[in-house]
């Protein structure tokens, strides 16, 4: 390799479909594309068989702030998406308790409008405010 980091060798690689398939799924997963996610398993088993040259440890640091923020991103959809299924438990508990224990009867709109408020308040990444309401629920 010479002193351009940036050198690739292109190759021809057959895969079985469902392989490429679930790499490509994986790959997505990752936020990476089918190529990077193939090079960043060889590196990765390379380096784990210690077969991987020093020169080829190197990681270019635009492509290491780029997986970093790829991770993060990753790790926010994540937790971002378990936060939602979490609320959704949570609204679909009310709804059902509150249904149970005849505490009010609401029709669809007032059970969308309850569903809405709640599902602000458990995802909000920031302090809600209370709000009293002093009218009648169905003016």
């Amino acid at each position: 390799m010479s002193g351009l980091v940036s050198e690739r060798k292109g190759m021809l690689l057959r895969l079985d479909p469902a392989v490429h398939d679930a790499l490509a799924k994986w790959a997505a997963d990752e936020l990476r594309s089918t190529n990077a996610q193939i090079e960043f398993l060889l590196r990765r088993a390379l380096a784990e068989a210690g077969r991987l040259p020093r020169d080829a440890a190197r990681m270019r640091p635009e492509i290491a702030q780029a997986m970093l923020r790829r991770q993060a991103a990753s790790a926010v959809v994540a937790a971002r998406s378990r936060i939602v299924q979490g609320a959704v438990g949570m609204v679909r508990l009310a709804l059902q308790q509150l249904e149970e224990q005849d505490v009010v009867e609401l029709d669809e709109e007032r059970k969308a409008a309850m569903v809405s408020n709640l599902l602000v308040v458990l995802c909000s990444e920031q302090a809600t405010q209370q709000v009293v309401n002093t009218g009648s629920l169905y003016q």
